[in-house]
């Protein structure tokens, strides 16, 4: 599944009349970029939520025949519902599959999936964040086995400790890729606009709620014009 239903609002004026996911970088829109990916790593069904100016993404997929593969849309043009509100109104597309990836539409990286996928599954994870070493104003605190155990925000001072750890609690930045077991649904509210962080934070003191940490790959976080600018160098040269 693909988050594509932001309003991509700190990157106006861009958005002003085009949805974040249609936003270029070097000339190739971050929605196709994700997709591509994706296809690269054999996966041939998506879903894809979306939200503001949702018919330009509607229009834009019809115009490229869905890249070759199935495209299933999550409708939220009534009321955007966040990452847990998202995933929880498309949970029924799930249903003939154990284990998916989550995929924010403004990350753009090389992680390598397939690595991600075997760790997630030798693990036996509830969910697997992609996480890594960046400077940032939150985090999510892991311990010496990657698993989650809180969150903190460092501009606030705000910290929450879910999971019992005997050894200091290592920082991570997340960064936007998940690979998700279906059991969540069974914890996560049925509706509602919810972020998927508070369900994580909610599950991490009983449920393996692991980290796959990428710190080697190029990761952009395209969501603002800083690194907008960033991307399109990297990916002109």
């Amino acid at each position: 599944m693909i988050f594509a239903a932001g309003k991509g609002t700190r990157l106006k004026p861009l958005t002003n009349n085009t949805p974040k996911a249609l936003v270029k970088v070097c000339g190739i829109t971050l929605l196709e970029r994700v997709l591509i990916k994706l296809k690269q790593f054999g996966i041939t069904d998506v879903i894809i939520n979306i939200h503001y100016l949702g018919r330009d993404i509607l229009a834009f997929l019809k115009e490229k025949k869905n890249f070759g593969i199935n495209i299933s849309i999550s409708d939220e043009s009534s009321m955007l519902l966040d990452t847990g509100g998202g995933l929880a109104k498309a949970s029924s597309f799930f249903d003939d599959t154990d284990d998916f990836v989550l995929y924010n539409v403004d990350i753009l990286s090389d992680i390598n999936l397939f690595d991600m996928w075997c760790k997630h599954m030798h693990d036996k994870n509830l969910a697997t964040l992609a996480v890594r070493e960046r400077q940032t104003s939150r985090y999510f605190l892991f311990d010496n086995n990657t698993m989650l155990c809180g969150w903190e925000n460092t501009l606030t001072g705000e910290k929450i400790i879910k999971r019992n750890s005997t050894e200091p609690l290592k920082p991570y930045a997340f960064s936007g890729i998940h690979i998700v077991s279906k059991k969540i649904f069974r914890y996560m509210p049925a509706r509602g606009s919810f972020s998927i962080t508070k369900t994580y934070l909610d599950l991490c003191s009983d449920m393996p709620i692991g980290g796959y940490v990428c710190n080697n790959s190029y990761w952009f976080d395209v969501g603002k014009h800083a690194s907008l600018t960033e991307a399109s160098q990297h990916f002109s040269k």
